[in-house]
């Protein structure tokens, strides 16, 4: 009887799970054909990234690489990005252009290959004896650097982060010494961004090249010497075959910031938090490049000199003087000539500039003149 009961009660209970049961699932349905499909299957998006750097290079082709994989990974595949090196899809110097008119929806380079759009671009990567890459990236991110670049390249319909750092850059590789002032004329010499027009006023012929063409003009004598960044990056291009003379230091390049621009409409099309995703692995990529250029440079320079026979020298104090008084005219040329926007970005740097001076005077230049000094300390 207890049995029977039990089998009698639990039979309409059952039934009525079952008849709500069929309720719910008629509803999902009704619900699904009314409703549109989950917001992550229309949030996939396959973009393409152009760069300015040849195929994996070191540092530069490699970070550009980490910020395309990262956005793919952390985005969980709603943006799944492609990679292309300079050359591939455009050429090296086109990349402004191409995420302009939306060729690509990204694209890495550095912001002073395009200073013919506008002269206040260079601001965004580096100025002759302008900001080490601490003081740009204070600028950027707490100085209203960001604000004014987003000012800036809004008229191109593009959005521009800080995604990596060279750190101070070498002066460059030369095929003769440089004893002074008056063995830079007539040189012709591989420098982009203002740091070129400095060199010019001194009567360098500038040359403008990517990075995969360098070595082949400076070996057929095209040009007599390029800068390009520093030890880790030189070393892997073979420029010490050539031009066996390594100056420091780089007074054009003192704190190279690199950018990722993405195209402006397609970036106000993702919600909020892919957004963000964005910014957040440009910033990380700022940072993780700098200390990979830190780190390996050193070994690299050791190299360079111990097993290539490279001769390291340091610019004389009057070429330096020289480069110094160029520099200045033409950050005052920018001001003068300038349109408004170039002049109200340059007038912000400048003021930035002598701020922090003062700071990094008593801070990090004061803190490695006093590391100078003669005091016992393990080599390692």
């Amino acid at each position: 009887m207890i049995k029977k009961n039990a089998q009698t009660t639990a039979a309409p209970q059952r039934r009525q799970f079952l008849t709500a049961a069929g309720l719910a699932t008629a509803g999902a349905v009704a619900a699904a054909s009314t409703f549109p499909a989950p917001a992550l299957a229309q949030e996939r998006r396959e973009w393409k990234m152009v760069t300015s750097w040849p195929k994996g290079l070191p540092g530069l082709g490699t970070g550009a690489q980490r910020v395309a994989d990262k956005i793919t990974a952390l985005s969980g595949g709603r943006i799944t990005v492609q990679l292309f090196a300079g050359g591939e899809l455009v050429p090296p110097l086109e990349v402004f252009d191409a995420v302009a008119n939306n060729t690509a929806e990204l694209g890495h380079d550095a912001a002073y290959y395009h200073i013919k759009k506008s002269p206040a671009a260079a601001f965004f990567t580096a100025v002759p004896m302008g900001l080490v890459a601490d003081e740009i990236n204070a600028w950027v991110y707490w100085g209203g650097g960001q604000e004014l670049w987003d000012e800036l390249y809004d008229g191109f319909g593009l959005k521009g982060f800080p995604a990596g750092n060279t750190g101070c850059q070498m002066g460059g590789w030369y095929r003769k010494e440089i004893g002074g002032v008056d063995d830079l004329k007539g040189l012709k010499f591989r420098m982009p961004g203002l740091g070129g027009e400095a060199l010019q006023k001194l009567g360098a012929t500038v040359v403008l090249l990517p990075g995969s063409e360098i070595f082949q003009n400076l070996q057929s004598g095209a040009i007599d010497g390029t800068e390009w960044v520093g030890p880790y990056n030189d070393l892997s291009l073979g420029f010490f075959q050539v031009a066996p003379y390594y100056y420091w230091p780089g007074f054009h390049e003192p704190g190279s910031m690199l950018e990722c621009i993405v195209n402006k409409s397609e970036y106000a099309k993702l919600p909020d938090d892919l957004k963000q995703l964005v910014a957040i692995v440009c910033q990380s990529e700022n940072d993780y490049m700098l200390a990979e250029f830190n780190g390996r440079s050193a070994p690299a320079l050791k190299k360079l000199v111990g097993e290539h026979g490279v001769k390291l020298r340091q610019f004389p104090r009057s070429v330096l003087e020289a480069f110094g008084k160029a520099s200045g005219e033409v950050m005052e040329e920018l001001v003068s000539d300038g349109d408004a926007m170039t002049k109200t970005i340059a007038e912000a740097f400048f003021k930035f500039r002598s701020e922090i001076m003062a700071w990094t005077r008593i801070s990090d230049q004061g803190y490695t003149n006093a590391r100078l000094l003669p005091y016992n300390y393990p080599k390692g």
